[in-house]
C-alpha cells in the first residue's frame, strides 16, 4: 500500500460507454477516491464485476479485474479473497444482477463476512437491456413490460443484508461525490463484508427516481445523529419505507472476517504441480 496513489492511478485508458449523466460515473469516482483514500493502489486491487451497466466498471479501472457472468460477481470475489487474502477486492453491480439472478450469492457473501467491498448501482431498472422493471423497482412503476407497475413490492435490499447477518451496510448516493466516497471507503476499511447500496440514477430509462428526486428526499443519518452500532436503531430505519437514507446504517465492530475467523492467511494463488497425495485413492473411492 502506498499514500502517494491518486483517484486517477485507477483510471484506465478506456472511455466508459455509459449514457452521458448516468450515475455509475459519480459511483465509480467515488471507488476509486476511496481505494487511494485507504492506501491502496492498483497493484493490490482486484475489482470483480457482473453484468448490466456496471459490468464493465472493471474495464474503466485501472487494477486487477475480471469481468464475471450474470449474477456471479460475489463468488468471484470470493474466490479471489480466499486466493489473496492480503489484497483488496472491490465487487461492484447493479440491482437486477445483484438482488435477483445474484440474489442467493449475496445472502451467502453476507453471512460468511468475506473481506471485501460490494457496491451495487442500484437504479431500480435495467438499463443495459433497455428498461424493464428491477427488484427494486417500485410496484406502480410502468416501463415497456410492466404498462400497469410490477404489482410487486420492491426488495429491501438493506433489510436482505440485515437478516443475512450483516456486518456492515451503507447507503450512499451517487451524485454527492465526497459523501458517497466517504462511505465507501468506511466500507473498505471495515473488517469484514461492507455493502454499499447506491442510489446511481439512469437518466435514460428511469425518470422517477432522478437526481431530482434524491436530492429532495435523502436523509443523512450523520446529520440525524444516528449510532450505526445500535442494531436496533439500524432495523428501525432500514424498515422504514417512507424515507431514502444515506450514511452507515449499521456496523458491527467486533466483526471477524471469514479468511480470518477460518485461518487462510497466506498466499494459495500458487497451486504445486501434481495431486496431492492419496488424490487417485479418493477418486477411485467414489468412481
Amino acid at each position: 500500500m502506498s499514500s502517494d496513489v491518486r483517484f486517477t492511478d485507477f483510471k484506465s485508458d478506456k472511455q466508459p460507454t455509459w449514457c452521458p449523466g448516468c450515475g455509475d460515473f459519480g459511483t465509480m469516482n467515488g471507488m476509486m477516491k476511496a481505494l487511494a483514500n485507504t492506501g491502496n493502489d492498483p497493484d493490490n486491487t482486484f475489482v470483480v464485476a457482473g453484468i448490466g451497466c456496471s459490468g464493465k466498471i472493471g474495464t474503466y479501472m485501472h487494477s486487477y479485474a475480471l469481468h464475471g457472468v450474470h449474477g456471479r460477481a460475489l463468488p468471484v470475489g470470493t474466490g479471489v479473497k480466499m486466493a489473496r487474502p492480503d489484497i483488496e477486492v472491490m465487487v461492484a453491480g447493479g440491482d437486477g444482477d445483484g438482488y435477483s439472478i445474484g440474489a442467493g450469492h449475496f445472502v451467502h457473501a453476507v453471512r460468511r463476512n468475506v473481506d471485501m467491498t460490494y457496491c451495487v448501482m442500484d437504479n431500480r431498472i435495467y438499463g443495459l437491456t433497455k428498461g424493464q422493471a428491477s427488484p427494486t423497482s417500485r410496484s406502480d412503476f410502468e416501463t415497456s413490460t410492466t404498462p400497469e407497475g410490477t404489482k410487486q413490492s420492491p426488495v429491501n435490499p438493506l433489510a436482505l443484508a440485515l437478516a443475512s447477518g450483516a456486518s456492515f451496510i451503507a447507503q450512499s448516493f451517487s451524485s454527492d461525490a465526497m459523501r458517497h466516497a466517504e462511505i465507501v471507503q468506511k466500507a473498505i476499511e471495515h473488517d469484514g463484508f461492507g455493502f454499499v447500496n447506491v442510489f446511481s440514477p439512469c437518466v435514460t430509462f428511469n425518470d422517477v427516481d432522478t437526481y431530482d428526486y434524491f436530492r429532495d428526499n435523502l436523509v443523512d443519518l450523520e446529520e440525524e445523529g444516528h449510532d450505526p452500532t445500535d442494531y436496533e436503531a439500524a432495523k428501525e430505519v432500514i424498515l422504514d419505507s417512507d424515507k431514502e437514507y444515506q450514511g452507515v446504517l449499521y456496523q458491527d465492530e467486533n466483526s471477524v472476517p471469514y479468511h480470518e475467523k477460518h485461518g487462510v492467511t497466506e498466499d494459495m494463488s500458487e497451486i504445486p504441480d501434481g495431486a496431492p497425495d492419496d488424490a487417485m485413492d479418493l477418486v477411485r473411492e467414489f468412481y
